[in-house]
C-alpha cells in the first residue's frame, strides 16, 4: 500500500504541479504588468505637472516633406528606410528552453528526496540546476527571474505534496 501513495505522490508532485507554477508565472506578470501601468501613470502625471517639462511642437508644414530649418523630415507613420524586413529582428531564443520537463524532473526528485528521508538530495537539485542554467541567468534578468519564481514555485510544491502524502498516508 506505501508504494501506491508514493506513487500517487510522485504523481501529483511531477505532473499537477505544471499548472500550478504556470498559475503562478500568470499571477506574476498580472501583478508586474499593473505595477509597470502604476509607474507609468505616475511619471505622466508628474510630467504633466512639472512646468519645465512644457514642450511645444510645430505644426506640420502643408508640403509635409520638410520639417523646422528646412530640414527633410519622414511621415510618422512612414516605414524607416531601407530594405524590407531589415528593422531589428523578432528574438528566435526562447527563454529558459527545456524548463517543463526541468520542472518535472525537479518535483519529482524533490517529492522523492523528502519521501525518503533525505533533504539533503534537494540542494544537490538545486545546485545542478542554477550550475547548468548560470550562463544564460547571467546575461538575461528576465530568465533569472523566470528561474527563481519557477524553481521556488516547483519545489514548493513538491514538498508539500511530499510531506501531505508523508504525514497523512505513511506515518
Amino acid at each position: 500500500m506505501n508504494a501506491l501513495w508514493i506513487a500517487v505522490a510522485l504523481l501529483v508532485a511531477g505532473f499537477a504541479g505544471w499548472p500550478v507554477t504556470a498559475l503562478v508565472f500568470r499571477l506574476a506578470r498580472t501583478i508586474d504588468d499593473r505595477a509597470d501601468a502604476a509607474k507609468a501613470a505616475e511619471e505622466a502625471k508628474r510630467a504633466a505637472e512639472d512646468p519645465s517639462a512644457d514642450v511645444t511642437v510645430d505644426p506640420a508644414s502643408a508640403g509635409g516633406s520638410q520639417g523646422v530649418d528646412g530640414e527633410l523630415t519622414a511621415a510618422a507613420d512612414a516605414p524607416p528606410s531601407g530594405p524590407p524586413g531589415s528593422g531589428p529582428a523578432a528574438p528566435t531564443q526562447r527563454i529558459l528552453r527545456g524548463g517543463a520537463i526541468i520542472g518535472i524532473l525537479e518535483r519529482l526528485g524533490v517529492c522523492l528526496a523528502i519521501l525518503t528521508g533525505q533533504p539533503v538530495a534537494i540542494a544537490y537539485i538545486v545546485a545542478i540546476k542554477g550550475l547548468g542554467r548560470f550562463a544564460e541567468l547571467k546575461e538575461t534578468p528576465v530568465a533569472a527571474e523566470r528561474f527563481i519564481i519557477g524553481t521556488l514555485t516547483s519545489m514548493l510544491w513538491a514538498a508539500g505534496t511530499a510531506a501531505a502524502i508523508k504525514v497523512i498516508f505513511l506515518a
